[in-house]
């Protein structure tokens, strides 16, 4: 399964390839991790991403332990954008 991308701080290379967007919700599917953004471009966007790509994101949010990520902006690519 080829995976969407998505990182917690701005990407500092081919930024105009990468969009903005801030997480409303994260959920699992199949043993993976889904993503639900609100973008800054409009709409909500879905992505899919492994457990480990979920944990270092949730990481790098510097997110205090009982402090949830929706509200936080993060950059991501749909799988093959």
């Amino acid at each position: 399964m080829n995976h969407d991308r998505i990182h917690a701080r701005e990407p500092t290379h081919d930024i105009d390839r990468w969009s903005v967007g801030t997480i409303e919700r994260i959920n699992e599917r199949d043993g993976h991790c889904v993503f639900e953004l609100q973008a800054d471009s409009g709409g909500t966007v879905e992505l899919v991403v492994t457990p480990a790509i979920q944990e270092l994101v949730l990481r790098r949010l510097d997110l205090e332990a009982d402090e949830s990520p929706v509200g936080a902006r993060v950059w991501y690519r749909k799988r093959g954008g």
